[in-house]
């Protein structure tokens, strides 16, 4: 089968580099699904759900917003942030959707909070909470990583 190679960086490291069968990502504009050969493109991401598929598994990341470039041969996302669905912490995530909910509703009490960035927040944290939650609840979903299709 096919593959491209796939590198996903963040400012701190790389994440991943392998070659893998398909990637969906969350576009700014929707879902797009890509595949080896892909005509070359750069957008940005939304915040969501990543999903790699290599020889029939699945690693199922939550990426905080960047910018995805896509070559024939090669893909590269440059996330904000990135983690495996299996590294969010549910509390943590919980407690930022709170307090970027907080902050939205005290707008008219506190002038000094930035919406976009109150807003951007809670975005994130919706993601990371969506992308733990589903994968949790699969069955036969193995924490770590690939998991069979």
């Amino acid at each position: 089968m096919p593959t491209v190679r796939l590198e996903i960086v963040t400012a701190e490291r790389q994440i991943f580099s392998e070659d893998v069968t398909t990637i969906i990502a969350e576009g700014i504009e929707g879902q797009m699904t890509i595949l080896p050969k892909h005509a070359p493109l750069i957008t940005m991401l939304a915040p969501g759900e990543l999903v790699v598929r290599k020889e029939g598994e699945e690693m199922y990341m939550v990426i905080s917003g960047g910018f995805i470039e896509v070559r024939p041969e090669k893909v590269i996302v440059l996330a904000d942030a990135c983690e495996r669905s299996d590294e969010i912490d549910l509390e943590r995530a919980a407690e930022a959707k709170r307090r970027a909910e907080e902050r939205l509703k005290n707008l008219a009490l506190t002038p000094e909070i930035d919406q976009s960035r109150a807003e951007a927040a809670l975005r994130r944290s919706m993601a990371r909470l969506r992308v733990a939650e589903k994968h949790r609840r699969v069955p036969g979903y193995r924490p770590g990583g690939i998991n069979t299709i």
